[in-house]
């Protein structure tokens, strides 16, 4: 594999691991409305400030008299979606565990949907930015819920593929919200903008409607000591033709249960048990370097200030939002790329390699806008914009897809909800950090402020080269790596000792009281030792 032989975790191939069927597709496909909704919600800006009838509207200007006040405007909404995020994101825990993933998605639906209503329908600028700021909430806590969701139920050899459609989907809504920004560009003047922020209501209502169907979270459910209902679950995501009695999906209750059994002995809940238990403690530095590095890129600004930038580069009218729709839609089709490479490739590869090119990029693109923007040269312009087209290439294959199946799978399940809730805190503290000072940035030191997107990322990359590759390895197995002990250590078992657990299970009952058969039992030891060594 090369470079890339950091890329599996060495486990032991087992034809018989589970294996997801066409309803387990199916689900998580479904629930990536909810990727769909931040995506194209948090997007959606970008256009509605490329379309002059909001700007008329609200009586506001990005030139003339009156140019800081729309500065301040755009510096606002972006400042309050993030801050929601960061809040959203930090709360929904609560929801998550106490009553569950399923309802969680429907409150965060329902937040969703009115806030788009009230931005839609907003007579005055404090009426948009207030439901801005709502919205904010409600897709800080879609980025938690979702890809938490999603990991939960996807087995462990194709987890990348399919947590990974959260970034495929949340790059689709940025696709999305471009189309429809250059569409409603040739609207009538009192429709443009309403209509781009109204449709932020289609894709969460689809999914509240859908959701009495989706299945509860087996972890979610094992956790809360309904076991029954969990293990009726798992075959139903689990059972495959080639897998008739359902044996994968027994292993799989098997080990969950007695993983959730040995994390409850640690007594560790809430945040600030984490932060006390060192090998918690190294998870959340870990979430939060993986979000906070690919925000450092500079996409979301880059992305909310796009056709600006475009101005910027000498581009004005349908053109700009054009080339906005175009460049979002090739990001999608690069995260889509991404899914597919991290079952094969590994998780920290393509990350760190990914983001090497994107600092690449990012260093060549400044040098286009110092140069030419500004400027009437056209070949200068030009690769400025080919150059922000080469930073998506790199970014949407590497970092969107990749960082939230990573952040979504190294934390326990007792405490995944706060966990991944802390690391997409992160996201939206660095979006607000960066999105919040972008419009000063630019106005005092122009293209200087692109400096910072390659100097926080190289910083970055050798301690991202350094943290525990996942591929390969089920939720639970993964706490080796971070060094805690993992109870059932199902993918270092050899056949023989695989078979023999299998026999068990077979004869007696997924309830089985005490341990699996002693040589597997030390078999799991020795597994468990040898890779909280590695993590070392």
């Amino acid at each position: 594999m090369g470079v890339f032989k950091r890329g599996t975790g060495d486990v032991v191939d087992a034809s018989h691991a589970a294996k997801a069927n066409t309803y387990n597709f199916t689900v998580v496909f479904f629930s990536a409305l909810g990727s769909f909704t931040y995506g194209y919600n948090s997007s959606i800006i970008g256009s509605v400030f490329g379309l002059p009838a909001f700007w008329d509207y609200f009586e506001l200007s990005l030139t003339g008299p009156n140019a800081k006040k729309g500065n301040d405007i755009i510096g606002a909404a972006n400042g309050l979606f993030a801050g929601g995020g960061i809040i959203g994101a930090l709360i929904v825990n609560w929801i998550l565990n106490r009553l569950g993933r399923c309802r969680s998605i429907q409150i965060v639906c329902a937040i969703c949907v009115i806030s788009a209503a009230i931005q839609g329908g907003a007579a005055h600028v404090g009426m948009f930015l207030a439901g801005r700021f709502l919205n904010g909430i409600g897709v800080g806590m879609m980025q938690v819920t979702v890809p938490a969701y999603m990991s939960e139920l996807s087995p462990a050899k194709q987890r990348g593929r399919m947590t990974g459609s959260h970034g495929v989907l949340i790059v689709c809504g940025y696709g999305s919200a471009a189309f429809t920004g250059l569409g409603c560009y040739f609207a009538a003047p009192q429709v443009q903008w309403r209509l781009c922020l109204s449709l932020q209501i289609v894709a969460p209502l689809i999914l509240l409607i859908g959701s009495p169907w989706l299945p509860e979270s087996p972890r979610w459910l094992i956790s809360k000591n309904r076991e029954r209902h969990a293990l009726d679950i798992l075959q139903k995501l689990h059972t495959r033709a080639d897998d008739p009695a359902g044996l994968a999906a027994k292993e799989e209750f098997y080990q969950i249960s007695k993983q959730i059994e040995l994390e409850n002995a640690t007594g560790v809940h809430g945040i600030w048990g984490m932060l006390k238990r060192p090998t918690y403690r190294k998870r959340i530095y870990a979430g939060l370097l993986v979000q906070c590095a690919a925000q450092s890129t500079g996409v979301l600004v880059v992305n909310n200030y796009q056709v600006l930038l475009y101005n910027n580069l000498g581009l004005y009218g349908w053109l700009p939002l054009l080339l906005y729709a175009l460049y979002t839609s090739w990001a999608a089709f690069m995260n889509w790329v991404n899914a597919m490479l991290l079952d094969r490739l590994g998780r920290i590869p393509i990350i760190t390699y990914g983001l090497a090119g994107c600092i690449c990029m990012m260093a060549i693109e400044t040098a286009m806008v110092a140069t030419y923007a500004g400027t009437s040269n056209k070949g200068g312009n030009a690769a400025g914009v080919l150059f922000l087209f080469l930073f998506v290439t790199f970014y949407g294959g590497s970092q969107d897809a990749s960082s939230y199946v990573y952040c979504s799978e190294i934390f326990p399940t007792g405490v995944r909800a706060h966990g991944l809730g802390t690391s997409i805190a992160g996201l939206f503290a660095s979006t607000l950090l960066y999105t919040e000072v972008a419009p000063t940035a630019f106005a005092e030191i122009g293209w200087k402020y692109y400096l910072v997107f390659i100097i926080v990322p190289a910083a970055c990359l050798p301690f991202l080269w350094r943290l525990p590759e996942t591929n390969g390895l089920s939720l639970e197995e993964i706490a080796a790596k971070f060094g805690d002990e993992v109870a059932v250590d199902l993918s270092h078992l050899d056949e023989e000792r695989r078979r023999a657990l299998d026999e068990r299970l077979l004869a007696v009952g997924v309830d089985i009281p005490g341990s699996p058969p002693q040589a597997a039992e030390s078999e799991t030891k020795e597994t468990a030792v040898a890779n909280h060594r590695e993590a070392a």
